[in-house]
């Protein structure tokens, strides 16, 4: 079943590593021509994903950042009536016109496209609990109505609609309903070593060793307050290779250990705790 659904769909690119799951996900909401919506922790490579999709197919990139003040209308379309009584004041020509006014949000972009797009909703839950039940119709019918010219906005082609999420809070039913879900679960050991090594092909094997065995030790520790990210081991690596640091120096010096503990806490803790690693 997972090969017909994946059959001419997204299948990875060279620089992004996903599960078969994962794969199977994107592809199915693809099928079914509903949001996906990705959960994990921070630095699992949810919004790396959309812009691996859109680089697979061949498609248009369109970002909405979620922010705590953002509200669904911001995605749709902007009346800037300070721009148009300005030009009242100082007579411009075709004040009258309310469409020179609309400015369309990143959804109202991706619904006017005229080829389709992948359209990111990053970090959903950044926002209050009333913006995703605001965009469910629009999201269902793929289309919105602007008051002030009576026009409706439908989707010339459907966007492929990717959200994330960094499960900081809870999302409502109806919106849950509507969407595929996937959690990113944190990379194992495995699949790490193959994400760093797209990274960092010729990364010599005893360093990645020793830097992934602190690396999830510190991960591990109870009261670690930011556990590291993939970013961040990735970037670890790349400056253990850059500062010239031998594999058995790793554990006993900790070099760089900056750039996956961000914490004054946490480097109390893991300066404590550096026998254990």
């Amino acid at each position: 079943m997972s090969e017909k659904i994946n059959e001419n769909g997204f299948a990875g690119t060279g620089e992004y590593v996903a599960s078969e799951e994962l794969l199977s996900a994107v592809n199915v909401a693809i099928a079914l021509k509903k949001p996906l919506l990705i959960k994990g922790e921070p630095g699992t490579g949810k919004t790396m994903l959309a812009e691996a999709v859109a680089k697979s197919l061949g498609l248009k990139l369109i970002i909405w950042n979620i922010k705590s003040t953002t509200k669904a209308q911001d995605g749709l379309y902007m009346y800037d009536t300070i721009q148009r009584l300005y030009d009242g004041q100082f007579g411009e020509e075709g004040v009258n016109d309310i469409a020179r006014y609309i400015k369309l949000g990143k959804l109202g972009e991706a619904f006017s496209s005229d080829e389709q797009v992948v359209l990111l909703i990053d970090e959903i839950d950044k926002a209050d609990l009333e913006f995703p039940n605001d965009l469910l119709w629009e999201l269902d019918q793929m289309e919105f109505y602007i008051h002030e010219t009576k026009e409706t906005i439908k989707a010339k082609k459907r966007p492929i609609v990717i959200i994330t999420s960094n499960a900081e809070k809870e999302l409502p039913d109806a919106f849950l309903r509507r969407c595929i879900f996937h959690y990113i679960a944190f990379p194992d050991r495995e699949l790490m070593e193959e994400i760093v090594r797209v990274h960092y092909p010729d990364v010599e094997a005893n360093l990645l060793k020793n830097a992934m065995d602190v690396f999830y030790s510190i991960r591990e520790f109870r009261d670690i307050r930011k556990k590291p990210s993939t970013s961040e081991l990735i970037d670890w690596v790349n400056a253990l290779q850059i500062g010239g640091i031998s594999a058995d120096r790793i554990k006993e010096a900790l070099p760089f250990v900056g750039v996956i503990v961000k914490k004054d806490e946490d480097l109390e803790l893991v300066n404590a705790k550096k026998g254990e690693l």
